[in-house]
């Protein structure tokens, strides 16, 4: 029996309290780095190193998706 109807929730990851490491705007984006470390982005940021860090990281968490939705 296939309940295809459901949609579950999924909470960010992020929250108006994780900050870009460049300017200090709310971060929509997470980069981890492969020891261990992590760098928040707002999205401007993230658009802006996107292609230099791609390569470099092991896991984005990108909810920039959130930035449109409406409370």
């Amino acid at each position: 029996m296939s309940d295809s109807g459901t949609q579950t929730l999924v909470a960010p990851v992020l929250v108006s309290t994780d900050r870009c490491d460049r300017c200090g705007a709310q971060a929509y984006v997470l980069a981890e780095l492969p020891n261990g470390s992590a760098l928040l982005f707002c999205g401007h940021h993230w658009n802006a190193h996107e292609q230099a860090l791609r390569p470099k990281v092991v896991k984005v968490v990108d909810e920039l998706h959130r930035l449109n939705e409406k409370p």
